[in-house]
């Protein structure tokens, strides 16, 4: 098991949209997508681009700087799915939203 971090408030990312947050010093992407939170990387792994910053349609972001593409759910690129940016459990919780961190 990992560590628990706090990262937001259920407000902060209403549903459909993404946002951008730091949890131990990493940027993480977060995503409320059909009543549910998600949490990957929020750096794009082409050229550094902020994933949580990324237009979202459906379960898919897209990154703004060159357009590579993930599904939110399972950290898969949309073209290439041997390529897989690393996603993190999240929990909602009474004062807030939560990702596990690998220790």
């Amino acid at each position: 098991m990992g560590k628990k971090v706090r990262i937001a408030d259920v407000t902060e990312v209403p549903e459909g949209s993404a946002g951008e947050f730091v949890a131990e010093e990493r940027v993480i992407a977060l995503f409320h997508v059909d009543q549910q939170y998600y949490a990957m990387d929020g750096v794009c792994p082409h050229a550094g681009g902020p994933l949580g910053e990324g237009s979202l349609t459906g379960s898919v972001v897209t990154c703004p700087w060159h357009g590579w593409q993930f599904d939110v759910t399972t950290g898969k690129h949309c073209l290439n799915e041997r390529l897989c940016h690393p996603t993190f459990p999240v929990s909602v919780e009474e004062d807030g939203i939560y990702i596990e961190l690998p220790e």
